[in-house]
């Protein structure tokens, strides 16, 4: 499949969120902090894959 730059770039910056959020959690396991880090993560994993799914359906060079 083949994307554009502004696709790579949004897929990019939720990928960058995600290793920290997870990164936080495995540094802070245990703690209160870690599982809401956690849940952060998988929450924006889901909205990572909503927001590329749209841009797809709307770019015509994505699409």
């Amino acid at each position: 499949m083949r994307t554009c730059p502004q696709f790579t770039a949004l897929r990019k910056e939720y990928e960058r969120e995600i290793g920290y959020l997870s990164a936080h959690s495995e540094r802070h396991a245990g703690k209160p902090s870690a599982k809401s880090s956690a849940t952060y993560a998988a929450s924006t994993k889901a909205r990572m894959a909503r927001a590329l799914s749209g841009h797809v359906g709307r770019c015509p060079e994505c699409g």
